[in-house]
């Protein structure tokens, strides 16, 4: 991802200002697509469950200020390393970090690290997530870049606790369905703002990810 972060930093700057609007544009459809399709997952799951995980993550981030957060991270990134010249890092961190975490490849690969030491599928992901880097880092810079911090943390966390999470998010399970579904939802947000539509202030949503499997557990303790 770094290396693609690189790569497409290299590229964005010789980039005319129009081309790189319409690799923007085109990011932002091929965005909205993959969004539509990993919300359509809520096929597997109760589309109640998806919405009230999203509609009660959305409350919770705003009353926690997330966007505000990562804005002003994006801020002090910007500040000691930009010298001053424009960058979109909050942008690029915050649409890398929900594109390269949000998947089932993070979920169920992660899951299969940590249990049987099998790395192929992250590895696999990871050599997809370098050649998206390459294209977003061309026009939202290096903040793409900080996102390696995000599916480090991410993808640490689940294979340490693969144990944990073996069950609940198992591949065709209904949990990791509804978390899928949530994030599809975060990221057509991401791409109606990559396409300059509307600024839903997706990083507040970012506690939907956590309420649509925990909704589905309380849910099934009364079924």
């Amino acid at each position: 991802m770094l290396a693609g972060t690189l790569i497409g930093v290299a590229i964005g700057r010789r980039l005319p200002g129009g081309i790189q609007e319409r690799v923007l544009a085109g990011l932002g459809l091929v965005t909205l697509v993959l969004g539509i399709d990993n919300a359509l997952q809520w096929r597997d799951t109760n589309p109640i469950i998806v919405i009230g995980a999203v509609l009660l993550g959305g409350l919770v981030g705003e009353a926690l200020g997330i966007e505000n957060w990562l804005q002003r991270l994006g801020d002090y990134a910007q500040a000691k390393l930009s010298r001053g010249s424009h960058s979109r890092v909050s942008e690029g961190f915050v649409t890398a970090s929900l594109l390269f975490c949000v998947g089932p490849l993070t979920v169920v690969g992660s899951i299969q690290d940590g249990l049987t030491g099998d790395y192929s599928t992250l590895a696999s992901k990871a050599l997809l997530d370098g050649f998206a880097a390459i294209a977003f880092a061309s026009t939202l810079g290096w903040g793409v870049g900080l996102a390696a911090v995000t599916v480090f943390v991410i993808q640490g966390g689940i294979s340490l606790g693969a144990g944990l999470f073996e069950n609940i998010l198992s591949e065709g399970s209904e949990a990791l369905a509804a978390l899928v579904s949530a994030g599809g939802i975060l990221i057509i947000g991401i791409s109606l703002k990559l396409l300059a539509l509307k600024d839903v202030r997706v990083g507040n949503f970012l506690p939907a990810l956590v309420f649509a499997p925990a909704i589905v557990g309380v849910v099934s303790l009364f079924r």
